[in-house]
């Protein structure tokens, strides 16, 4: 045979093992991919990052693996079926992608990557129908794994661990006293970090709980009980080792409990918590293994599907317009992200009635991080009664991935430094608060407000809608952070002297607008 001949045979026999009525479906869902990946490409290289380098993810990287086996294990059932393109489908497709916009220009990385990930199989629905869509329901439902999430639970899961630590450190006769997320016991200090919050475990556990949730139980109300179970168990058992740290460095000594915590805390303690979780569990499976994932027997005779699948239309049409799609948010949101508030080139803090500005110098060095803000303040006040005050001030011309106000890492804890989030602060409409603690010892009480237009908030949420509707609809405006912060003074009396200053500047977003120059 010549060599030439070889390849295109190769080519026709890979392409002929598949059934004639899938081949042009199957090559317009490709290219439909191809073009939604390429628009969303930026969000997916930031999954893929997050993927790869941060622990809290890794488990992700089987998930790809993962969706692949079970559309595999479906592929004769599915064969027996006959995809067509449903116009309702691309309603799916519109709506997966005005999220992704949303993110975007909001600079919401969780809302803009689940928007990324949502195009992909609302393509598939649009493109090879609801028949099909049902027998790969669950291969589908399982690419939300794909989007890293679990960061919003860190503070509770943290205070969650806490409060098991302390409760079986007094059970086990130790005496402890705690403090937010801080311990302190006879041989020292210990801190439920972020990193001992047990974050990973859970997310890990939860895409692991509804794969066999799903691929080992029938009856709904086991799966109910089981994931239940999947998820409690890694939380409980975190707080034990937790605990397990704090009961050695009683006898041993900190530094040995340290090198225990480091050997102990890895994938190893995930790994035994699942065995764990599959010795109690397997007993109660319900499902054969070899049992077909769907019947498509059903699919075919369904008159609700039958009655769904008369909104079709043609593939062709179907494919153009998810392309179409692609490219006019992507020129909706290339116009967007031009968009930018006009800001003064210098600002400075003003002088407020009853209060001297003095020389910026904690005692721990504390700086907010503002990522891309174009002018930053920082400056400490006294009054005639001694109070001191330090505020911090960021003005932004616009929010995005790049300067994102209230993104994670930005404001009054800056990781890596000696500041500790401590516990949650008092919380007002115009404000969130935080209680931060240095080496142990040194407290300071922060309240962190936003100012977009109209609205004054400490909402980080109530901010992300905001700047969407503005980048929606093209409008400049300049985004403002302020800080109020006070240094060595317990809780209830920094929150007291932030009273005092707020009340000598009067409504927090009217001052936030003339430290901008708006008014």
């Amino acid at each position: 045979m010549p060599p030439e001949a070889s390849l295109p045979l190769a080519r026709e026999g890979l392409f002929a093992r598949l059934p004639t009525a899938w081949r042009g479906p199957l090559a317009r869902l490709a290219t439909a991919w191809l073009a939604l990946v390429l628009l969303t490409g930026r969000d997916w290289l930031a999954m893929a990052d997050k993927w790869w380098n941060v622990s809290t993810y890794n488990h992700v990287l089987f998930v790809p693996l993962i969706i692949g086996w079970l559309a595999w294990n479906r592929r004769r059932e599915l064969a027996e079926l006959t995809p067509r393109a449903w116009w309702p489908g691309l309603m799916l497709v519109a709506g997966s992608l005005f999220l992704w916009l949303l993110g975007t220009l909001a600079g919401l990385n969780s809302a803009s990557q689940l928007g990324a990930v949502l195009a992909l199989p609302s393509a598939v629905i649009a493109l090879l129908g609801p028949r099909v869509a049902v027998g790969l329901v669950f291969p589908l439902a399982y690419m939300l794994f794909l989007v890293p999430f679990g960061d919003e639970l860190v503070p509770t899961l943290q205070m969650v661990t806490a409060d098991i630590v302390i409760w079986l450190t007094h059970a086990s006769g130790i005496p402890a006293v705690i403090e937010g997320v801080f311990i302190d016991t006879p041989v020292g200090l210990f801190e439920v970090a972020e990193a001992c919050s047990g974050v990973r475990f859970l997310v890990a556990m939860l895409a692991l709980g509804v794969l066999i949730a799903q691929t080992c139980f029938r009856s709904w109300a086991r799966r109910t009980a089981f994931l239940a179970f999947a998820l409690a168990l890694p939380i409980l058992a975190n707080g034990v080792r937790a605990w397990g740290t704090i009961y050695i460095a009683q006898s041993q000594g900190i530094a040995f409990a340290e090198g225990f915590d480091h050997i102990v805390y890895g994938w190893v303690f995930f790994a035994f918590v699942v065995a764990v979780l599959l010795a109690v569990s397997w007993r109660w499976f319900d499902r054969e293994p070899d049992e077909p994932a769907i019947d498509p027997e059903v699919l075919r005779r369904s008159p609700f599907l039958g009655r769904l699948e008369r909104a079709s239309l043609g593939a062709s049409t179907a494919l153009g317009a998810i392309v179409a799609m692609a490219l006019g948010f992507a020129l909706w949101a290339t116009l967007a992200a031009r968009v930018e508030a006009q800001i003064p080139p210098a600002i400075a803090l003003p002088e407020v009635a009853g209060w001297q500005q003095l020389a910026y110098a904690p005692e721990v060095a504390w700086q907010p991080r503002a990522s891309g803000a174009a002018h930053r303040l920082i400056g400490r006040y006294r009054n005639a009664a001694g109070d001191e005050i330090d505020v911090f001030y960021a003005l932004y011309p616009a929010q995005d991935d790049r300067r994102d106000a209230s993104a994670y890492g930005e404001g009054a804890l800056v990781p890596d430094t000696p500041w500790r989030w401590l516990e949650p602060g008092r919380t007002s409409p115009e404000a969130a608060g935080d209680v931060l603690l240095a080496y142990g010892r040194l407290v300071r009480v922060a309240e962190t407000s936003y100012r977009k237009g109209d609205l004054t908030t400490g909402s980080a949420a109530r901010l992300k809608l905001a700047t969407m509707r503005d980048r929606l609809l093209l409008r400049r405006g300049p985004t403002a952070t302020l800080i109020l912060s006070v240094e060595g003074r317990p809780a209830a009396e920094g929150a007291q002297v932030i009273d005092r200053f707020t009340a000598a500047i009067g409504e927090r977003g009217a001052w936030m607008d003339r430290v901008a120059g708006l008014r």
